[in-house]
């Protein structure tokens, strides 16, 4: 057999190939020390080891077999797949809402290059069609590509980029906007779309997915129908994160942009609203209000587009016995603005204090949120905290860190008045601090409690 066969497969993986004479792409029954395993052989990314061999088995998934537990190998029949999304011509329609889709990257219907590892996004309307045909039922679609990055390398240059691409198309009449976006920053630019896109008079929809379209239990297809939807005939006017709801496929949830957070590293289920319900839920038929205030839909072309951000500003997650030289570091190097994830009602320990005093005379401006996400900071119960406000640290109510960090950023972009940074900070915008949390928007499922235990087995589909 010759090598082009056993795409990228080398060293002892592709001996053992050769050895079984099972090809790439042939159906192959695995027998090993760890039991039988039936699948397709697939290639191996050019980066990896060559100690495994990739098998899809049935189910759709991937595994990888250890070729040291491989007793022997039987290549039943072989067909090459073709992984090559199919595009087809975009069905347009003049009673449909037109929707314009801004790609940054992420796996929204997207299929996965085994050549290399990567995942490789269908983007264009044919692909999208192509992928998901119920997409036309609800939505004329445009689209196109501002970045292809994953998203922890998505920042302050790109959300100005992203702000300013969301104006130009609410003025040429775009009934709504949504934005493909990875999953593990989403939130950051929700937070920051919301402060830099305001009252717009379209909803402005991010959506992403956990699992790429090449799993069989992908997100990937459901909430590109749900985003559309919300974007194109939606009545909430605001930024929001639109993504899987409860663990069943029944609807998805839209999270308003500067309360919502990532809270599982793979649960599709991932994103919930802190502090606060989610604005709605969303299926290809419909919303659902469950928040009854919100920003509606209007017909005029009018938005502010505020594209500011400097990035001397940083986070700084407290943990016991912190020393001050950590702070002192950041005044040293120009940052302007800090935002302290406290503990409890927001607190340090009393070593930071001499830096805090330094950094309020620097000009740095210092506000507190908390590690415990849920709840307020409430500085003025103990003397720890009153020390602290006297020293200018600010607390923000119950306004998220990674949202703080975001606001204090787009702030300082416009004004380096401590003053005027204060009432920019302590003013709410798009709910980022409310007055009060719901009763039901704290919940904490504890696995093991009976009752917690009968509820799941009830609702878990």
């Amino acid at each position: 057999m010759s090598d082009d066969i056993f795409q990228g497969y080398q060293g002892a993986a592709l001996k053992i190939l050769k050895k079984y004479n099972v090809r790439v792409w042939g159906q192959a029954k695995i027998n090993t020390t760890r039991g039988t395993f039936k699948g397709t052989v697939l290639p191996r990314a050019e980066n990896d080891d060559d100690q495994h061999i990739v098998l899809k088995i049935e189910t759709g998934y991937n595994i990888g077999i250890d070729i040291l537990t491989i007793q022997k190998m039987v290549e039943s029949g072989y067909q090459k797949a073709n992984y090559k999304i199919p595009e087809k011509e975009f069905p347009y329609s003049d009673d449909k809402p037109n929707v314009k889709l801004f790609g940054t990257g992420g796996t929204i219907a997207s299929r996965l290059d085994y050549r290399t590892g990567a995942v490789i996004p269908a983007f264009s309307p044919g692909e999208l069609y192509g992928a998901v045909p119920e997409l036309a039922d609800i939505c004329n679609i445009d689209t196109e590509k501002l970045f292809a990055v994953f998203s922890e390398n998505m920042g302050p240059d790109q959300y100005k980029i992203l702000a300013k691409s969301i104006g130009k198309e609410i003025a040429n009449g775009a009934d709504g906007i949504m934005i493909g976006h990875g999953t593990d920053t989403l939130h950051h630019t929700a937070a920051a779309l919301s402060y830099m896109v305001q009252d717009s008079p379209i909803p402005i929809i991010l959506v992403g997915s956990q699992r790429s379209s090449d799993r069989p239990s992908s997100d990937a297809a459901l909430n590109l129908i749900h985003a559309s939807y919300a974007a194109g005939h939606g009545d909430i006017a605001e930024t929001l994160v639109c993504m899987f709801g409860p663990t069943s496929d029944e609807y998805g949830f839209l999270h308003r942009g500067t309360r919502v957070r990532k809270m599982h590293s793979s649960y599709r289920s991932t994103f919930r609203t802190i502090g606060d319900t989610p604005v709605a839920t969303v299926t290809s038929r419909g919303l659902k209000h469950i928040k009854q205030e919100y920003q509606h839909r209007r017909k005029d072309k009018q938005v502010k587009i505020i594209p500011a951000f400097s990035e001397k500003v940083t986070m700084l997650y407290y943990y016991p016995h912190m020393q001050p030289e950590i702070m002192d570091t950041l005044i040293d190097a120009g940052y302007k603005g800090i935002i302290i994830v406290g503990t409890g009602l927001g607190h340090v320990n009393r070593e930071l204090y001499p830096a805090l005093e330094r950094a309020k005379e620097a000009g740095v401006s210092i506000f507190m949120t908390l590690q415990t996400l849920w709840g307020y900071s409430h500085m003025f119960v103990y003397d720890t905290g009153r020390d602290m406000m006297a020293l200018g640290v600010i607390p923000l109510g119950n306004m998220l860190p990674e949202v703080a960090w975001v606001k204090l950023g787009w702030t300082l972009g416009q004004t380096e008045d401590m003053e005027k940074i204060k009432q920019i900070m302590l003013t709410p915008i798009n709910d980022d601090i409310t007055e009060r949390e719901p009763y039901n928007g704290y919940l904490v499922y504890q696995g093991g409690v009976p009752e917690v235990e009968g509820f799941v087995r009830n609702f878990r589909k």
